[in-house]
């Protein structure tokens, strides 16, 4: 991280480049050094790139939720004084661009998502009876990834730990209902603005046809496939990733 780690009153996060700013989101259990390639690449192309922490374990509980944390990249755009961005979601980051551009349309000039909840998403939820069995939580980790040796020691430590501390979990739960509560398919239709799809063929968190269902609902999307590839494309396969996103921003003239 170095000296691009910034900490200003409530934020803490990522920055460097100049440029149309790209802000993305992280998922519920991800962290800002799963985007290290798309950080690195981009903000030496001519964008500013942005990563905030989102306060996903420090919300009070009743407002752990997927509207909270777009209120939250709200504030952290205007703390920045941004303008005519680009939202990159991950996960339950794509779920909070989403939302984020739904309700703010004119702030956003394209939107692109990876493995996105929003329609569904099979879950980690049925291991929390078993959360206390750590080859249990590795084989789940291991899932996400088509390459099961992308899901490190420190990955799955980091789980392990999340959905072993009382704090974490009953957030983790509060996001994963919120993320149910609020389903996109009735808003997607109305949201004109480009969309960019990139997606693990085998991704089995947020499937194909997931995928697929965003593409038929979004007006103005576009679908790319990465083979041998699941639920975090950008970890598996960050060059493909960056040639698809630059393809999409090229096309999109953003």
């Amino acid at each position: 991280m170095g000296d691009n780690y910034k900490k200003e009153g409530k934020f803490s996060y990522l920055e460097s480049g100049e440029g149309r700013p790209i802000i993305i989101l992280h998922g519920l259990m991800g962290n800002l050094s799963n985007f290290d390639g798309v950080f690195e690449h981009f903000s030496s192309k001519g964008y500013k790139v942005l990563m905030p922490e989102l306060p996903i374990y420090t919300l009070p509980l009743l407002q752990t939720n997927v509207k909270n944390l777009a209120k939250f990249i709200r504030e952290f755009t205007r703390f920045k004084e941004l303008k005519d961005y680009i939202l990159l979601g991950n996960s339950l980051g794509g779920h909070i661009a989403l939302y984020y551009a739904k309700h703010h349309p004119d702030k956003v000039s394209g939107i692109v998502l990876t493995g996105s909840s929003g329609l569904y998403e099979n879950s980690m939820g049925e291991s929390y009876p078993k959360r206390g069995d750590y080859e249990y939580v590795k084989k789940k980790a291991q899932d996400v990834f088509y390459n099961p040796e992308i899901a490190t020691k420190e990955i799955i430590d980091d789980v392990y730990e999340s959905i072993n501390d009382r704090n974490k979990l009953i957030r983790t739960l509060s996001i994963a209902k919120s993320a149910i509560r609020h389903n996109m398919s009735n808003d997607l239709p109305s949201m004109t603005m480009p969309a960019g799809l990139i997606w693990g063929k085998n991704d089995t968190v947020t499937p194909p046809d997931v995928a697929e269902e965003f593409h038929k609902l979004l007006p103005n999307s576009s679908l790319y496939w990465i083979e041998k590839c699941g639920h975090a494309p950008m970890m598996e396969h960050p060059d493909t990733f960056n040639e698809y996103l630059d393809d999409w921003l090229a096309k999109e003239k953003l």
